[in-house]
């Protein structure tokens, strides 16, 4: 098999024959990815739980202060980025503001785990875009490159249009389209030549 290139800043899109239900039609985007394994953030499978309701939960602002939060952090969905530490938030923004402990991923998109980001952006001072994730998918050495292998996954470049514009439900149609894919043509079996 031929080695694959370093897939961080990439998006994995789920194949139709995905054999794990919660990856099925998922989008992630790859955040860290070496000899050593993958992270990343299933972007678009919204959780029940708002914005709002995790700066209540971790004490950053009062159930009755939720009203005064700017509309773009009133509004932010909150996001199931994978079955591994569901408990631990990420935010995936543009690096138009970072804090300490924020972590490039590419030249413009910064992965953050701490308060500080979650505090800015209750305040309207944070990122111009962001999106908040509980939650991840890791893959240990050598996994992710069989599963691509296996017809598990398909891979494209991911931009930050693609990564925090339009609406969550539509991002696997909308990213199969930006590489010239109708979901429907997909198939479930795999082909090597």
């Amino acid at each position: 098999m031929t080695e694959l290139p370093y897939l961080e800043n990439h998006f994995l899109i789920a194949m139709p024959g995905m054999r794990d239900e919660r990856f099925a039609r998922a989008v992630i985007y790859l955040c860290a990815h070496s000899e050593e394994g993958a992270m990343g953030l299933i972007i678009n499978q919204p959780q029940q739980l708002a914005f709002p309701d995790i700066l209540v939960q971790l004490g950053i602002l009062e159930q009755s202060e939720a009203i005064r939060l700017p509309q773009e952090a009133r509004n932010m969905p909150v996001r199931n980025g994978g079955p591994v530490d569901r408990s631990r938030g990420f935010v995936l923004h543009t690096d138009d503001y970072v804090v300490e402990s924020s972590m490039p991923v590419s030249d413009s998109i910064c992965l953050t785990a701490t308060v500080d980001m979650l505090r800015a952006i209750s305040l309207g001072q944070g990122p111009r875009h962001a999106l908040m994730a509980l939650g991840y998918a890791g893959w240990g050495a050598g996994q992710l490159e069989m599963e691509i292998g296996e017809n598990g996954w398909l891979t494209c470049p991911a931009t930050p249009q693609l990564l925090f514009e339009g609406n969550i439900e539509q991002k696997y149609d909308g990213v199969l389209a930006s590489i010239g894919i109708d979901a429907a043509n997909l198939s479930q079996i795999a082909g090597h030549a």
